[in-house]
């Protein structure tokens, strides 16, 4: 080897460049003296040499360096994940993003690549946490019983009562801001959670604690969703809230059993609401349905004896019409007339004037007035 006439490596005074201390050597003069530039140059490319094989002149030199810097160059060579974006940083400052696939940077040090999941999607637990979860945000309050976090999940309503709230909040990096989310915000699940749990209690804080546990929940979802993208966006933070899901909206673990009988009483008042609608709107038609009825009869009764009234005294002004002209006539009809209608329907027996056919015909009793009794015997 080209150092091996130095010593060997126990020889604290021999090294590869020549000098005692490495190339800058130990100067001249005191050792307040700074050392020469040139001198420094001419040791350093002395010692170099000392590695090369013999006859390795500044061509040579000029070349290995050509090779070792295109080498470098090659290192700048990266890929990219499909579900990836890279941004490209040149001495720290943001140069621009890539997509998947191969892409290049200058290498390092003076460039570097930061790769960020953009179609990974996180969750983030407000209020509780899964066994084995791992809190990224570094809340400093630890899960209770059932991995329930009650500072985190216990909110004052709009009506001074206290909600129990846990909920998930399912986000991810904004693909077409990936530089916000990277360089924007220090620790932005962090950051998540803190804006969820704002927003989430500026939502409950006007409400009502009867409509949070009953009709309100699938209202509460959207609206706390939009005000999360509002002050995320605000903040340039580069996330993308994709969903927020209630888990869970109940009173206190210490007043649970009477809201529960509140709930259980208002149900029971709806119930019963409900059924006298119902009661009412069966009722009520059918009252109306026979009042319109019995209204219509009593049309129909007036009509019909108002136009028999009509008809008997036009029938009368008839009659006597034909009476002034036939009083004699007319009298013989109405006799008739009303002998037919008295007779028309009874059983008769007619008799001749016994003075116009002898006195030898005997009366007799008229048999068949008797007929029904007579069926009734054995």
């Amino acid at each position: 080897m080209p150092w091996s006439n130095q010593g060997g490596p126990g020889n604290q005074d021999n090294n590869p460049w020549g000098e005692p201390g490495g190339p800058w050597g130990s100067g001249s003069g005191d050792g307040n003296q700074p050392p020469n530039l040139d001198e420094l140059l001419r040791r350093g490319k002395d010692g170099f040499n000392q590695f090369l094989p013999s006859g390795f002149g500044g061509k040579g030199f000029a070349a290995a360096l050509l090779v070792l810097f295109l080498g470098w160059l090659a290192t700048g060579l990266y890929t990219v994940g499909p579900n990836e974006i890279g941004l490209n940083l040149v001495f720290g400052k943001y140069r621009g993003k890539t997509q998947a696939g191969l892409n290049y940077n200058l290498p390092a040090p003076v460039g570097s690549v930061i790769k960020l999941a953009v179609t990974d999607r996180n969750l983030t637990d407000v209020g509780f946490r899964d066994s084995g979860q791992v809190d990224v945000s570094h809340h400093t309050s630890a899960p209770g019983r059932n991995g329930e976090v009650s500072e985190e999940s216990l909110m004052l309503t709009g009506d001074e009562n206290i909600a129990d709230i846990k909920f998930r909040v399912v986000w991810q990096i904004d693909p077409s801001k990936p530089e916000d989310y990277a360089f924007n915000v220090a620790n932005p699940h962090s950051t998540v959670k803190a804006v969820a749990e704002s927003a989430m209690r500026e939502i409950v804080g006007q409400s009502q604690i009867q409509k949070i546990l009953t009709a309100d929940r699938k209202l509460i979802e959207p609206a706390c969703q939009a005000l999360m993208q509002k002050v995320l966006d605000d903040y340039h933070s580069g996330v993308m809230v994709l969903q927020v899901l209630l888990l869970s909206v109940d009173p206190p673990q210490s007043v649970i059993a009477a809201f529960r009988d509140v709930t259980a009483a208002q149900q029971d008042l709806q119930r019963l609401r409900n059924e006298a609608e119902a009661y009412a709107n069966r009722v009520v038609p059918e009252a109306r349905g026979a009042a319109a009825r019995i209204l219509q009869e009593a049309e129909a009764y007036r009509e019909q004896t108002v136009a028999e009234a009509r008809g008997q005294a036009g029938r009368f002004e008839k009659i006597y019409e034909q009476y002034k002209n036939a009083p004699a006539l007319t009298r013989e009809r109405l006799y008739i007339e009303t002998m037919e209608r008295v007779l028309g329907g009874a059983d008769k027996v007619i008799l001749d004037d016994p003075s116009k056919t002898g006195s030898n015909i005997a009366p007799f009793v008229p048999l068949p007035a008797f007929a029904p009794f007579q069926g009734g015997r054995k």
